[in-house]
């Protein structure tokens, strides 16, 4: 029986039942990368590490000052330019994974604001479907009888049965208290 090498394109199966060669690591990777360029950009805007720099860079430049001539691996006579070269690298890989860093925050917040704009029309017309209902039941409402209306009523009738029958006499028990 044959094997058939691993890196043959297999035309008898579909997509889905082929075996995916980097697909899945790509996009951990890529995040993996983009969490490490936040932390990068949210560690370079400390204190700390501008405190730390700062204390790297006179520690460099007084040992190689003071330091014994065949010790020093910097000269301060050509303007120590190992310290400048690492510098410039550090500043190199910086700035582009800030940007990354910044590219993936303006992300999230495209998304956030367009949450936020659903969840305003959703209230919007939650709001408006309220008022509506609120304005239906004042109306419906307002062709309801009220309590003061009725006892006006009543009275108006009892005045009309005691107008047309002088036999209901005033101070009865007959008569209910309105």
């Amino acid at each position: 029986m044959a094997r058939t090498p691993k890196n043959d394109v297999r035309l008898d199966a579909p997509k889905g039942m082929r075996t995916p060669v980097l697909a899945p690591r790509r996009r951990q990777s890529s995040d993996r990368f983009g969490r490490f360029t936040e932390w990068i950009a949210r560690a370079m805007g400390t204190p700390w590490f501008l405190m730390g720099l700062t204390l790297f860079c006179v520690a460099w430049i007084i040992y190689n000052t003071l330091a014994p001539e065949d010790a020093r691996f910097d000269s301060a006579a050509l303007g120590f330019t190992a310290l400048t070269l690492i510098l410039s690298l550090q500043a190199s890989y910086a700035a582009p994974l800030i940007l990354l860093a910044q590219n993936r925050q303006d992300d999230r917040d495209r998304v956030q604001i367009e949450q936020d704009r659903q969840r305003a029309e959703r209230n919007l017309a939650d709001t408006e479907y309220l008022a509506r209902e609120v304005v239906a039941l004042r109306l419906a409402l307002k062709d309801v009888a009220s309590r003061d209306f009725i006892r006006q009523e009543l009275r108006s009738l009892l005045e009309d049965l005691e107008s047309k029958d002088p036999s209901i006499d005033d101070g009865g028990t007959d008569r209910p208290h309105v």
